[in-house]
């Protein structure tokens, strides 16, 4: 045998080395990695699995865990009746969103939201959270604030299409804060200290503005929620009581400092008319959220209903100036009619996915009223009142895929007319006017009334 010359063997060395043994069909490991910024790093092997519909990589002792969490919400509608005010129908993406989410350790979480729907992209969840234990998380970032059942609750859960209009109205979304989650056996608490919104890229270039050419704080809010579970130990029934506030001094992400905007769609995204509206209130100095919430459920009956409240303390100069009072409610029930069940968690007081009854999936009746007033009084603030009467059918597919079909009928007040920018009936000359004073229908004939169906066709992974 030919002995093998001095560089030849170097450079089959040099190869082992660098591919550690596999250039000689070893399978050898160094368990040794950097990573992009030349630091040695740590390795845990993940192991990879379907988990109701979401791909879920975990370690084997479960102290870390990542996933990711998608949703396309695919609406439509269609509008019926004789309006003062044409209304077309349309489409739209309502949400698509991408989030990633991850447990760090057994004590630390973090998760990053963002929305792109119709091709707008927009920051929602965004923040760190610790558990000292299974009891207490601190949380950190952009995230809901704890006020309102319904808000709170994932839109992938719905139980309509469209929260009500109260709740859209006055419940307020995600914030900057901090704050602090508390639960054990029948008991839920959840209060933080809010700042500014980062979602909307206008609302932010107005904070940002306001700061810079005025040097305005971006105004504060000390919002929270008790929550009382009675027959927390029991999955097929349960109760859920609650009480929210919030204080809220104005945000600075309004073009105009020291302003507060309360409107609403009317149940719907495809319609763009703001028919409840009070403008610009101007020189608030502080705001009072109030909420009440109730819940039942056993096995595949549920009832939900919430009363909320908004009080305006306006104060001009040293002057004080009357309070703008306005308030909403809605109260729904729904059925799942081929033996499935509804599921509480009690670790965030609210509901999550329904169990379906049969292999193929099951479906949910549902009915919904619900009422908002923008009046505050006839020498106040008239934003306008409405009602709205929803009934809806939810295909339940499977894990990942849910279909809804709505039908709502609205009926607004003679003063929902968007910043009288909308006809709201007849003057004394039988001619459409914006101006509620001068109608002439009778009570109850004022004011756009219309019907509407609406679909969605929803998949989550």
């Amino acid at each position: 045998m030919r002995k093998m010359n001095h560089p030849k063997l170097m450079l089959v060395l040099a190869v082992f080395w660098l591919t550690g043994g596999y250039a000689l069909g070893q399978e050898t490991d160094t368990t040794v990695r950097y990573n992009q910024y030349g630091a040695r790093v740590n390795r845990t092997p993940l192991k990879a699995e379907e988990r109701n519909g979401i791909l879920v990589l975990e370690s084997k002792d479960q102290k870390y865990k990542i996933w990711y969490d998608a949703r396309v919400q695919v609406d439509g509608a269609m509008f019926f009746g004789d309006t003062y005010n044409p209304i077309g129908n349309g489409t739209s993406i309502r949400r698509a969103r991408f989030a990633v989410k991850s447990q760090f350790t057994e004590k630390w979480y973090g998760e990053f939201d963002l929305d792109i729907s119709n091709s707008e992209l927009e920051l929602k969840d965004a923040y760190l959270e610790f558990s000292p234990n299974e009891r207490l998380s601190l949380r950190a970032g952009n995230y809901k604030e704890g006020f309102s059942f319904e808000s709170t609750t994932t839109s992938r859960y719905l139980t309509f299409i469209e929260r009500p209009n109260a709740v859209y109205t006055f419940a307020p979304s995600r914030h900057i804060g901090v704050g602090v989650m508390y639960h054990k056996d029948w008991l839920f608490g959840m209060g933080g200290i809010h700042f500014q919104t980062v979602g909307d890229p206008e609302e932010r270039l107005f904070s940002e503005d306001n700061n810079k050419d005025y040097g305005t704080d971006e105004g504060v809010s000390f919002t929270g929620k008790l929550v009382a579970m009675p027959f927390h130990n029991d999955f097929n029934k349960g109760l859920h009581i609650g009480i929210a506030g919030s204080y809220r001094t104005p945000k600075t992400d309004a073009e105009i400092r020291g302003h507060e905007r309360y409107s609403t769609r009317s149940l719907t995204s495809i319609n763009r008319k703001k028919y409840m509206d009070t403008d610009l209130i101007s020189n608030v100095d502080h705001i009072v959220l109030g909420g009440l919430e109730f819940a039942a459920y056993h096995k595949n009956f549920r009832f939900q209903g919430e009363y909320l409240m908004s009080n305006v303390h306006r104060k001009k100069w040293d002057e004080e100036m009357p309070t703008e009072k306005f308030d909403g409610w809605y109260a729904f029930g729904s059925v799942l009619l081929f033996g499935g069940k509804y599921n509480y968690n009690t670790n965030d007081a609210e509901f999550t996915q329904p169990t379906r009854g049969k292999s193929w999936g099951d479906v949910e009746l549902a009915f919904r009223y619900d009422y908002l007033s923008l009046n505050s009084g006839m020498d106040q603030i008239m934003g306008g009142a409405g009602e709205g009467y929803t009934f809806g059918i939810n295909y339940h597919v499977n894990n990942n895929v849910k279909i809804m079909l709505n039908y709502a009928y609205l009926n607004h007040d003679r003063y929902a007319s968007g910043k009288n920018k909308l006809f709201v009936g007849y003057d004394e000359n039988g001619a459409l006017t914006k101006d509620p004073r001068k109608v002439v229908d009778a009570n109850g004939k004022a004011g756009d009334d219309f019907s509407f169906v609406s679909v969605r066709f929803e998949v989550d992974f």
